[in-house]
């Protein structure tokens, strides 16, 4: 036998062996395909989501992390008034940054040590700034030309200052304010103006930041010679006032030595000109320091009462009650009615002196100041056209004027009002307006009828181009020229009549000329309990009557003083004619 035949059945076996190894490599060969297919797969779907969905965000925290940018502070509008004198200025300052990756870490406490007593602060505040892991971190603004001169001759690596501005308010003639400080406002420590003109104007006079971007490395030390992207500031625009600055000077202290004499808790002194409603000149006590406001002991005092307190008028509503009867020609001057004390809605109405006067001329009721004459004036017109009169001259709603913060109380629908509220409104009570709402609304009688927005701002002013884009107030006729020169007229009768309750106001050689109307309104009570002993004393009117100049209002808040004086007529009235006289001599009005 040969020995090395194989037998029938090795043979097979051999075979059989060789077969079933074949699909083994092919599952192998198969799952192997699938794993790289697997794995292309997530690393595709790895770089879709980095450069696609991530990829602006990872670039942008790229760039973050080799560049430093700086800001360049825009020049802030100065604030100038009717001549051209700067009442709000800006001087340089600087602010000092730290670049933490530009100051080696062995350095940081003798670097800390170095700049803190300049600085004026401590040196652990300046290294917990260095070790910050960022690249930009102030450690102070607003500081000096000195101190800045000082950083810079120490030519210290990573520390560097900032060109910016503070501004300067001139002082005000009542020691501790600075002028026009409710009218003007101020700019807070991150460059941002509060209240007055600088809050409303703020976006003008602040002008656009730019910033300066340099390229460092991956170390964080800047590239000489790298690249640098600069967009420039854009420089804020400058605001030309009405005001007059020898006016505002004297209403300051007038109004001052009014509101200590009468010992009251505040005072307003608002002056516009009657046919343009710009603001001659803006005043109220107590006042603030705008170069340190942030000294001020009463937040209070930072807000304007002209604007952002409503009140109840009293009797210079009286006005704007007789302006739409006689528009409405529901009586004239000398229209007699019985004037007596009257119940409605079952509260008896008194006068000031609380008796009834009989017969007596609507000329009367308004130099008495009487307020069941105006009730009766309120009748006559009737109470829808009462109501829209209101409504026309402004009454519960915004003035407009260019100031932050100016509030306002609606009128409640006419559908709620009784004959109580119609009674109560027709002399000033029930219903509440702003100071300076009730002076446009005065204003407009003696602008022949003509109701005009008031405004502080003249024109804003681009410093580089020189082009002024005036203010251009809102009008409306609210009643006729005759109905107007009419009230104009009575309104000089309050002052000049005999036993007139404007004869505080008299200023000889004027007796014709002054058009002026008392106020005493009661202040209610919180919660509803009704009115209590506080009262606002007020005096409004303009001059001269046949062409005024200007129309200006005295308001006196809670005075103190004996119960018997606390009337407009003895405390308010005398404050408006010595600013008056005042003016006479400084604009040389002539009768």
């Amino acid at each position: 036998m040969n020995p090395r035949r194989r037998s029938p059945g090795s043979a097979r076996s051999a075979h059989a062996h060789a077969f079933s190894d074949a699909p083994d490599l092919r599952r192998r060969g198969l799952w192997l395909v699938l794993a790289f297919l697997a794995m292309a797969t997530a690393v595709f779907g790895r770089l879709v989501q980095v450069q696609v969905i991530q990829g602006k965000s990872l670039a942008h925290a790229a760039a973050q992390s080799h560049t430093s940018s700086i800001t360049l502070h825009a020049t802030r509008g100065v604030i100038l008034d009717r001549n051209g004198r700067v009442l709000v200025s800006t001087v340089q300052v600087f602010d000092v940054f730290a670049d933490p990756a530009l100051v080696a870490a062995a350095d940081r406490s003798q670097v800390a040590g170095i700049v803190a007593p300049i600085l004026q602060t401590s040196s652990a505040q300046i290294l917990r700034a260095l070790n910050q892991p960022n690249q930009f971190d102030y450690l102070a603004k607003g500081v000096s030309q000195d101190v800045n001169d000082k950083l810079q001759a120490l030519g210290l690596s990573g520390i560097g200052t900032i060109p910016s501005q503070e501004n300067v308010y001139e002082p005000s003639p009542v020691p501790g304010d600075s002028f026009a400080a409710n009218l003007l406002g101020f700019v807070n420590a991150q460059g941002a103006g509060q209240y007055g003109l600088e809050g409303y104007y703020n976006s003008i006079l602040s002008g656009v930041n730019g910033h300066e971007s340099t390229l460092t490395d991956v170390n964080g030390n800047a590239i000489v010679l790298g690249q640098q992207q600069k967009v420039a500031a854009e420089n804020g625009d400058n605001l030309q006032l009405a005001l007059d600055s020898q006016v505002q000077y004297s209403a300051e202290l007038a109004l001052a030595n009014g509101v200590i004499s009468s010992k009251s808790t505040s005072g307003t002194l608002m002056i516009m000109d009657t046919k343009t409603g710009a603001i001659d000149a803006w005043a109220q006590y107590p006042s603030y320091n705008a170069n340190n406001y942030f000294a001020s002991a009463n937040l209070a005092d930072f807000r304007d009462l002209a604007v952002t307190q409503p009140y109840e008028p009293g009797s210079i509503m009286k006005v704007i009650t007789f302006a739409g009867g006689l528009n409405h020609n529901a009586f004239t001057p000398s229209t007699v009615i019985n004037e007596r004390q009257q119940r409605i809605d079952g509260y008896l109405i008194h006068d000031w002196d609380r008796r009834s006067h009989g017969n007596v001329t609507m000329q009367w009721v308004l130099d008495d100041s009487l307020n069941n004459g105006a009730i009766d004036a309120q009748k006559m017109e009737g109470q829808n056209a009462f109501y829209n009169n209101l409504l026309a001259f402004g009454i519960g709603a915004p003035t407009g004027i260019d100031l932050a913060g100016e509030a306002s109380v609606p009128l409640r629908p006419e559908s709620s009002w009784n004959d109580l509220r119609y009674a109560e409104a027709s002399f000033g009570q029930g219903l509440v307006t702003t100071p300076v709402e009730m002076l446009a609304a005065v204003n407009a009688v003696a602008n022949g009828g003509v109701w005009v927005q008031p405004h502080v701002v003249d024109a804003v002013v681009n410093p580089n181009t020189g082009k002024t884009t005036p203010f251009v107030p809102v009008t409306r006729r609210v009643i006729s020229a005759t109905a107007a020169n009419t009230l104009a007229h009575m309104m000089v009768g309050v002052v000049n009549d005999p036993g007139g309750e404007g004869k505080r106001a008299r200023i000889p050689g004027y007796s014709m000329e002054i058009a002026g109307k008392t106020g005493t309104a009661q202040v209610a009570l919180p919660n509803g309990g009704g009115y209590g002993p506080n009262v606002v004393a007020s005096f409004v009117g303009f001059l001269p009557a046949t062409n005024p100049q200007f129309t200006m209002m005295v308001i006196l808040n809670n005075p103190q003083v004996n119960a018997g004086n606390r009337f407009g007529s003895i405390l308010a009235a005398p404050i408006w004619k010595q600013m008056a006289e005042m003016m006479i001599d400084d604009w040389r009005i002539e009768p």
